[in-house]
């Protein structure tokens, strides 16, 4: 067919066949490219953006460390109205680490085909999300101060080093590191809190702080073992899965588990008989 045309100008028929040169397989190849460019927009309706965000909040990790800190609160002796503004920074903080963690992990995530990664799947834009989390942020800053500048600024600092943990040191040895650096912070954030920004608190006991650091690297191990096979896929080598190869799953679940339900026993008692300043 392409020798024809060359042939006679006067063949009417061929010009006419040369015409029609069938462009379809063009318009064919991007349709059928463009759902897995961008299949984000199309794949869930804007109302369900809030939905969405919260999936991608790790949600029962917020929560759970939320209504934690917020216990470790009262049963330190502070009012009602300084408990609900600690369980609400706190849960603010956590929403932004979790938003940031599945951002940063996106590409990975959607490798693995993940479930419950709306931003890998598609289906919730990055972009919402970083909007999403800079509205976290100005929201944390005055909540966090709310209960004195000192133990606003311990806090920020927690959720620093966590947010800096989603980008460095997670894939080798060294991964519990920002965990317990970060859950080391807590206990200075509720002894130096009050209710305003012009609180002054005490220092916290070095037992309460050594503790939490150790609440910190078991809620990393827990939280690990749910990664471990794509984790090892990857060529990780940090510390839950190098022990996770030797004592299978299952048992490093069971040991993380009674590890940090010890460290909780041990900061329930401690607080008891030291106190927490």
């Amino acid at each position: 067919m392409p020798t024809e045309p060359a042939s006679s100008a006067a063949d009417e028929p061929v010009t006419t066949v040369e015409q029609v040169p069938t462009p379809d397989p063009a318009p064919e190849s991007t349709t059928g490219a463009a759902p897995a460019e961008t299949p984000g927009p199309n794949a869930a309706p804007s109302y369900l953006t809030p939905v969405l965000l919260l999936r991608a909040a790790h949600p029962r990790q917020a929560l759970l460390t939320a209504v934690g800190v917020a216990a470790a609160a009262a049963l330190a002796g502070r009012p009602t109205r300084e408990v609900l503004v600690v369980l609400a920074t706190v849960l603010v903080g956590q929403t932004i680490l979790g938003w940031h963690n599945d951002i940063v992990d996106r590409e990975r995530d959607r490798r693995h085909d993940l479930p419950g990664k709306p931003i890998a799947q598609g289906r919730l834009d990055p972009g919402t999300v970083w909007f999403a989390l800079i509205c976290g942020v100005l929201l944390l800053v005055p909540l966090s101060i709310a209960t004195g500048i000192t133990a606003g600024c311990l806090y920020l600092a927690s959720v620093a080093i966590g947010l800096l943990g989603n980008l460095v040191l997670r894939e080798g040895v060294l991964s519990w590191l920002p965990w317990a650096a970060s859950y080391a912070l807590l206990p200075g954030y509720l002894s130096y809190g009050g209710w305003g920004g012009e609180a002054v608190g005490d220092p916290p006991e070095p037992a309460m702080v050594a503790l939490a650091a150790l609440l910190g690297v078991g809620i990393h191990f827990l939280r690990a073992l749910w990664g471990l096979v794509p984790d090892h896929a990857d060529g990780w080598t940090y510390l839950p899965l190098r022990l996770g190869l030797r004592l299978g799953a299952s048992r490093l679940l069971a040991v993380a588990s009674v590890y940090t339900a010890l460290v909780v026993v041990g900061l329930a008692v401690t607080g008891t008989y030291v106190g927490l300043s």
